[in-house]
């Protein structure tokens, strides 16, 4: 896992404030040099430990006693949804105001760089309908498939075909990342999107061209929503800036 080693190297001290798993999202708030963030995450789930294989979160009712460098670790395991609880504290810990942030959403990112262009879609979005109109040919990789959408297992015949790649944040979550960036052309254009995403200029390094993800502006309202099972619009609504960090090679 040398991308989330990397993600998880020097970060800040920080305390927890708050962490809350929902049905669709988890958020993890931290207090980071006086400054509250908070860091979201898709809340993945696992049947095996619902039926006796154990919890899914040991040290769940005492994680605000623990660091939240140590809470961030958590998103080396493989227990769902304490994997998601570690994005979501890595989120908030590497989230600090950037110049590079411009105010654009992941849609018009990838529509921009997809005009007539093949695009390689892994994760299954809202916009994908409006999508299919500005790019050239698009495929939609997702474990779940859907509709017109590629089982997962076809990325390694379709990303390589690819010259824009965009790859949900939920990839760092089931530890997938890697394999599918391994696989791009080092002439595509690759994203990382989605509000599973570190806005860490160290993703650069791994190859991610551009970088869409969410800062919570709204806390109060934000947790509100996330704990009564709201989807990503609807915490969107509450209090959520979309924005890209672009690589210095495409400035």
């Amino acid at each position: 896992m040398e991308l989330l080693s990397s993600l998880l190297a020097d970060l800040p001290a920080a305390t927890v404030n708050d962490v809350c798993v929902g049905a669709f999202w988890t958020a993890v708030v931290l207090t980071v040099n006086g400054e509250k963030r908070c860091g979201l995450a898709s809340t993945l789930r696992s049947d095996e430990h619902h039926r006796g294989g154990g919890p899914a979160v040991p040290q769940a009712g005492h994680l605000l006693q623990l660091p939240a460098g140590e809470l961030a670790q958590m998103a080396t395991g493989n227990r769902p949804p304490a994997t998601s609880i570690g994005i979501a504290a890595l989120n908030a810990l590497v989230q600090q105001p950037s110049d590079n942030w411009r105010d654009v959403n992941a849609e018009a990112v990838i529509a921009r760089y997809g005009a007539a262009k093949n695009v390689a879609l892994v994760g299954h979005f809202p916009f994908i309908p409006r999508l299919h109109r500005q790019v050239g040919q698009l495929w939609v990789l997702e474990q779940h498939p859907r509709g017109d959408d590629l089982p997962a297992a076809a990325a390694e015949t379709i990303i390589p075909q690819a010259d824009v790649v965009a790859i949900t944040g939920t990839t760092l979550i089931n530890h997938t990342a890697e394999t599918l960036l391994a696989l791009c052309q080092p002439s595509a254009r690759v994203l990382m999107l989605g509000p599973s995403t570190p806005l860490s200029p160290k993703l650069f390094q791994f190859g991610v061209d551009l970088i869409s993800g969410s800062v919570v502006e709204n806390i109060p309202a934000v947790l509100n929503a996330v704990s009564q099972g709201a989807n990503f619009r609807q915490i969107h609504r509450a209090g959520v800036r979309l924005v890209t960090m672009i690589a210095p090679m495409l400035r």
